[in-house]
Order: structure tokens, then sequence, then C-alpha cells
């Protein structure tokens, strides 16, 4: 919801900020001949006009504006407001501001949706499967005779020639490959496979036209290449001895091993199918809301999304813009594509507000701070901690938990 306020200052108030503006300005303002904040108004405006005046007072006034209009009208903005200067001179100031407030919510039916939970059932093929996950992580890499395979490591010394010149880059001693893992440009794992202990030969390629160093892109390379171990994965044996290193609690055996995979696959599942469950209710109720919901609104949380995700790069120590690269996107088409679940998110957080307000759900200061001190000794934190990821905010956590109780409503009346 939007509400547009139309401001016009002129006469003396005007005047007044004006004024206030230059005894600001002037503290700073060097003029030769006078003594720096001495300078009369009449020469400070001769030599640098009266922009810097009508900007500083023009500011104050904005502020002043703004914050009286939010306590007199008792506004709550959801986004950062619109300013919009539409005349700033000697004479008079005009300008609006946009202010976004929460949108008008009219909840629909969210009781009796009749959405089903999928049913969990763990088959024989996928704890086989997952204990193949195990028994490949415990595998061990053996030299081995022959040539290369796909699915061996092979050891390699290589040095890529652009032009008979060596590039930056481009070389590496003892380097292990694992062939099928097309960590390399197109061709050239293809190009070791078959090369035995000690071969060396060249391997003749062109960088893909979209390669990330513009230099290579495209380009026809030579890599000299030569083999000096080729090793196979060894799957172990489901004996004595890997069940003692895969050291499980409770564990000595397949049919235990089968039983814990089984029951971990299980707990998952429940767990994915609980989280569906909640997204059908989520969306079957939001279906039956209305609501008008400002661009702003969207847009702003399509900003903090790109944000969390820009964390997660950081925090996997990948640059922002060497992903932009290899990912072959661009900023703009990553918000772009966060739009929709943007808006979701949005929805469904207007919708569990106002079933917190249908339902008159309250949390109290001591409900939240039983909550806080268990999920501290969950987390293994202290409650301090803890409550700095809720902005050291305990309303925060009440808004968590009142958020959390709209969604046991949708379930319990479903």
């Amino acid at each position: 919801m939007k509400k547009i306020v139309n401001y016009k200052v002129s006469g003396e108030e005007w005047t007044k900020a004006k004024d206030e503006a230059f005894a600001k300005i002037v503290k700073k303002a060097k003029v030769d001949g006078f003594r720096q904040g001495k300078v009369p108004r009449s020469v400070f405006e001769k030599k640098y006009g009266t922009g810097d005046i009508i900007s500083e007072a023009m500011e104050k006034i904005v502020d002043a504006k703004y914050g009286e209009t939010i306590v007199k009208e008792k506004l709550i903005p959801v986004v950062e407001p619109k300013l919009e200067i539409e005349k700033a001179n000697d004479d008079e100031l005009e300008f609006k501001i946009t202010f976004i407030l929460d949108p008008e919510v009219k909840l629909g039916e969210y009781k009796g949706l009749k959405v089903k939970k999928e049913k969990v059932k763990v088959t024989k093929e996928e704890v086989e499967h997952e204990v193949g996950h195990i028994l490949d992580r415990y595998a061990e890499l053996v030299s081995k005779d022959g040539a290369v395979e796909e699915g061996d490591t092979a050891i390699i010394d290589f040095k890529g020639f652009k032009d008979n010149e060596a590039f930056d880059g481009g070389s590496a001693e003892g380097y292990s490959l694992e062939i099928g893992s097309h960590s390399f440009i197109p061709g050239f794992e293809e190009g070791v496979v078959g090369m035995k202990k000690e071969e060396n030969k060249d391997i003749e390629l062109s960088f893909p036209e979209d390669y990330m160093a513009k230099d290579l892109a495209g380009q026809k390379v030579v890599f000299n290449v030569t083999v000096h171990d080729i090793k196979k994965r060894v799957i172990p044996e489901l004996d004595e001895e890997f069940f003692k290193d895969l050291d499980m609690e409770g564990v000595t055996n397949k049919e235990e091993l089968n039983k814990v995979v089984e029951e971990e696959i299980k707990t998952q599942k429940e767990h994915d199918a609980e989280n569906k469950y909640i997204d059908d209710l989520l969306e079957a109720a939001s279906k039956n809301m209305t609501i008008d919901l400002d661009e702003e609104i969207v847009d702003a949380e399509v900003e903090r999304m790109y944000k969390e995700f820009t964390n997660r790069l950081k925090m996997q120590g990948i640059d922002e813009e060497l992903y932009f690269a290899y990912a072959k996107v661009t900023k703009e088409k990553v918000k772009e594509d966060m739009k929709k679940e943007a808006e979701t998110r949005v929805k469904y957080r207007y919708l569990l507000e106002a079933i917190v307000k249908a339902e008159k759900i309250e949390i109290s200061e001591k409900d939240a701070k039983a909550e806080l001190k268990k999920m501290a000794e969950n987390y293994k934190m202290t409650e301090e901690d803890l409550l700095k990821e809720f902005n050291n905010s305990l309303e925060v956590l009440k808004y968590d938990l009142a958020m959390r109780k709209a969604i046991e409503v949708l379930k319990e009346n479903n």
C-alpha cells in the first residue's frame, strides 16, 4: 500500500532553513581576506553560489518533514521511502515522499484445505545406493599397470603452449587428474585415456570460445603431457577391518549398516516431506488470500536474498565477479531469477502474519526465553550468542515463534 505526501516549503520557514544551512556551511568556507567561518553571506554566495545552501537546507527540511509525517500519520514504512524533488530554488522547495506500507491482507479460507502429506517409503535400492556412496568414500587409489581408463586417476606433468610459447596457468607437475571429472577443457582427459606409465605425448586442443581468460578463448594450443603413474579406485570389502575403520556406533556388519542407513534416509525423507507439506499448505492458503503487493516490497526481498547469496559465495571463498564469469550470468539475471521466489516468500509472510492476528496468537516473554534456552542447549551455544542471531532482540524471536504457531494452525486444521 502506497501513501504519497506532497510538501511545499516557502516564506519564513524556507528562509530560516537556508539561514541555518548557511550558518553550518560557512564554518568551513575559505575566502581570501576573511577568517574561516567569518565570510559574509553576500561574499559567500558571490563566490560559491546558493546551490550548497539550498542543498543543505533541503536535506534538513526533508528529514524533519519525514519524521513529522511518520509520527503524525502513525506510518510504518516497510521499505525505504521514495523521495522526489520537484522544485528547489531560492524562493521555495517542493517535494513528495512515497511511503511503502504493509499491504491490506484479506484472509480467505485457511482451514480444511485438504492438503495431503506424502507418505515416506525407503526402498532396498536406495539403501544399497547410499551404502555404495559410503564405500566409495573409503575407496583407495592403488597403482595399476596398463593404460589410463575412464575412472582412473593419472599422475601427470603437463605444459601448455600457444604459438610455441608456454602460457600462464597452463603447467603443473605431479598433478592428479581423475579421468571423467571434466576438470580440464574438453578433449584433454580424452587425450590422456590410453596413455601408459612414462609415456609422453602432445595433445592438440582448442579452448572454448567462451573461456574466462580472453587471451585463450577460442585459441588453438598444444599440451605436452607425461604420465608418471596410473591409479584405480579399489572399493573396500565389507569385512571386519572396514567396520573398524568406519567406527560407526553399533555397526559391526552389513545388516546393521543397512539398518542405520535406512533410518538416516527415512529421517531425511520425512524432513523433506514435512517441508513440502508446509509449502503445499502455504500455497493453498495463499491462493485463498487477497493481497495487493507493491513491487517495491518484492524488490526489497530480492535484495535481501541476493545479499544472502553473495554471503554464501564469500563463505565458500568465491569472488562474486568470478562466479558471474564462470556461470555465464549477470547480476541482473540472478536477481530476475530470484523475483518469483521473493514474491512467494513475501506472500507467505503476510499470510502467516494475518493468521497470527486472526488466531490472536501471542508469545509471552517467558515462552520466548524458554525457547531461547532450549535452542541454545541444542546448538551448544550460550543464550547471549544465540540471541545475536535474532539481532539481539527477543522480539525477533517472539515473531519467529508466532509464525511457527501459525504454521501449526494450518497443519492442525487441515
